[in-house]
């Protein structure tokens, strides 16, 4: 978010206009704004440049000039250093499910009813998730980041040396993306991470997930929300969701357990309950699963086990915060949905 994003983070606190998703871009030979000293000066960027155009076909001459105006930000570094999923459940949890994002929500899904019963038809993903996922990451398209794209991927890429392998990656497939898409790479806004637009996505997960869901090639994630919706069902898809299948279900732990199961370490509901963990009996002993402990206001923890489609939303941001709050989220905007007579919750 995520996307496949490592680390990367829901919930970007800058509003933007969102800048036209279809921007004319020169091809690779083309002229792009004029060189400054910047990032083209270090050697580092030098090599990364020579792999690219040895790797994909770019012309040096344009990456160069493209490379030579990102610009470092130091907001941007500082932003990285205190993600949100470091806090604890009882922190994370009121900044996504709360009663702005439940009414919102449940607005949202009124009046993209048909597009979301579209997707979920299409792709197996009840609407209620993708509707979650979608006020999570950006506030139905509300937050989708201040910061440019480019600016964004050039600093982490090459000023955040625990992430730069990761973000040199992105960084490349933005470009990719940028020139197959003729979309210019100056010119995108996105979270402090690079995500982009309502689902926030980064620039790989674009090229592999991003669909055309009302026919009009390139994906548009920025404004249309037919592409929006169908992204994000076809990405939790090709994940591996299971139409049929649980989240997630309530687990305890008794306190006589001196050492509890390892939190997300793969396992099967079988071997969790050997190990003294309690959960719904009506689950398989061989049914995949993993024990996430989310940390209360009081230093006790609250036990769910999550199940094959909590692994599918941890691969669209790799917390279990996240995961947790999709779900809940999720949850709660069915309930107000059907309390208001328009549909029973999942």
């Amino acid at each position: 978010m995520l996307l496949a994003a490592g680390a990367l983070l829901a919930g970007c606190a800058h509003l933007i206009k969102p800048p036209p998703a279809m921007a004319p871009h020169p091809a690779p030979s083309a002229p792009a704004p004029a060189a400054s000293a910047g990032y083209t000066a270090r050697t580092d960027v030098q090599a990364f440049i020579a792999k690219l155009v040895q790797r994909d076909g770019f012309e040096r001459a344009w990456l160069e000039k493209t490379l030579g105006v990102a610009q470092k930000n130091d907001n941007i570094l500082a932003a990285i250093a205190k993600p949100y999923e470091a806090k604890p459940w009882y922190q994370y949890q009121p900044l996504f499910v709360n009663d702005p994002r439940i009414k919102a929500g449940v607005e949202f899904w009124n009046a993209h009813a048909a597009l979301l019963d579209q997707a979920q038809t299409q792709y197996g993903v009840p609407a209620a998730i993708v509707v979650a996922i979608l006020g999570v990451e950006s506030f139905y398209g509300r937050q989708k980041g201040g910061y440019s794209v480019l600016n964004a991927l050039a600093t982490l890429a090459f000023d955040y040396p625990a992430r730069a392998t990761f973000f040199q990656y992105e960084l490349e497939q933005y470009l990719l993306m940028c020139r197959a898409g003729h979309l210019d790479p100056l010119s995108l806004s996105g979270s402090y991470a690079g995500a982009m637009g309502a689902p926030q996505f980064m620039p790989d997960s674009y090229r592999r997930y991003a669909v055309a869901f009302d026919g009009r090639d390139p994906p548009d994630i920025w404004n249309d929300w037919a592409d929006i919706i169908g992204s994000v069902a076809n990405y939790l898809h090709l994940q591996g969701w299971h139409p049929q299948g649980l989240v997630a279900v309530p687990a305890a732990v008794p306190s006589v357990i001196a050492e509890p199961p390892a939190a997300l370490a793969p396992s099967t509901v079988g071997t969790l309950r050997a190990a003294g963990v309690i959960t719904s009996t009506g689950l398989a002993d061989d049914t995949p699963a993993m024990l996430v402990a989310l940390q209360l206001q009081d230093n006790s923890l609250q036990y769910w086990l999550g199940l094959n489609n909590f692994r599918a939303i941890l691969q669209y941001n790799r917390s279990p915060l996240y995961a947790m709050a999709v779900y809940d989220l999720a949850t709660r905007i069915s309930q107000a949905r059907a309390s208001a007579g328009q549909g029973a919750p999942p």
